[in-house]
Protein backbone atom coordinates (compact mmCIF):
# COMPACT_ATOMS: atom_id res chain seq x y z
CA UNK A 1 0.00 0.00 0.00
CA UNK A 2 0.98 3.76 -0.33
CA UNK A 3 1.48 6.79 2.14
CA UNK A 4 -1.63 8.30 0.26
CA UNK A 5 -3.70 4.85 0.23
CA UNK A 6 -3.01 5.13 4.30
CA UNK A 7 -4.27 8.80 4.09
CA UNK A 8 -0.84 10.28 3.81
CA UNK A 9 0.38 12.43 0.95
CA UNK A 10 2.89 10.63 -1.38
CA UNK A 11 3.49 7.35 -3.35
CA UNK A 12 6.19 5.70 -0.42
CA UNK A 13 5.42 1.76 -0.86
CA UNK A 14 4.91 -0.43 2.09
CA UNK A 15 4.54 -4.03 2.04
CA UNK A 16 4.26 -6.38 4.83
CA UNK A 17 2.69 -9.55 5.69
CA UNK A 18 -0.29 -7.82 7.90
CA UNK A 19 -1.90 -4.96 8.03
CA UNK A 20 -0.40 -3.61 11.35
CA UNK A 21 3.10 -3.85 10.19
CA UNK A 22 2.17 -1.66 7.22
CA UNK A 23 0.02 0.52 9.87
CA UNK A 24 3.70 0.31 11.75
CA UNK A 25 5.75 1.37 8.82
CA UNK A 26 3.13 4.31 7.77
CA UNK A 27 2.99 5.78 11.22
CA UNK A 28 7.15 5.84 11.08
CA UNK A 29 7.23 7.34 7.88
CA UNK A 30 4.51 9.74 9.00
CA UNK A 31 7.04 11.08 11.82
CA UNK A 32 9.41 11.63 9.71
CA UNK A 33 7.65 13.54 7.44
CA UNK A 34 6.57 15.40 10.67
CA UNK A 35 10.29 15.68 11.68
CA UNK A 36 11.08 17.26 8.21
CA UNK A 37 7.76 19.75 8.45
CA UNK A 38 6.49 18.30 5.22
CA UNK A 39 3.53 20.33 4.21
CA UNK A 40 1.79 17.93 2.48
CA UNK A 41 2.32 15.36 4.98
CA UNK A 42 1.62 18.11 7.83
CA UNK A 43 -1.70 18.85 6.16
CA UNK A 44 -2.84 14.89 5.93
CA UNK A 45 -1.95 14.18 10.05
CA UNK A 46 -4.23 17.38 10.60
CA UNK A 47 -7.20 15.43 8.24
CA UNK A 48 -6.14 12.62 10.66
CA UNK A 49 -6.55 14.24 13.62
CA UNK A 50 -9.44 15.38 13.05
CA UNK A 51 -10.90 11.95 12.27
CA UNK A 52 -9.87 10.48 15.15
CA UNK A 53 -11.90 13.36 16.99
CA UNK A 54 -15.07 10.89 16.13
CA UNK A 55 -14.03 7.41 17.58
CA UNK A 56 -16.93 5.52 15.26
CA UNK A 57 -15.51 7.14 12.68
CA UNK A 58 -11.76 6.20 12.68
CA UNK A 59 -12.66 2.46 13.51
CA UNK A 60 -15.12 2.97 10.36
CA UNK A 61 -11.66 4.02 8.74
CA UNK A 62 -9.53 1.82 10.05
CA UNK A 63 -11.62 -1.37 9.34
CA UNK A 64 -11.97 0.01 5.55
CA UNK A 65 -8.34 0.18 4.98
CA UNK A 66 -7.48 -3.27 6.75
CA UNK A 67 -9.74 -4.73 3.99
CA UNK A 68 -7.99 -2.91 1.67
CA UNK A 69 -5.10 -4.21 2.20
CA UNK A 70 -6.61 -7.93 2.88
CA UNK A 71 -7.79 -7.47 -0.83
CA UNK A 72 -4.58 -7.14 -1.93
CA UNK A 73 -2.92 -9.68 -3.67
CA UNK A 74 0.16 -11.51 -1.78
CA UNK A 75 2.97 -10.29 -4.26
CA UNK A 76 2.41 -7.23 -6.06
Amino acid sequence: MTCKQLGGACDQEFQASTFEEIAAMSKKHGMEMFEKGDKPHLKAMQAMQELMKTPDAMLTWFQNKKNEFNALPEDQ
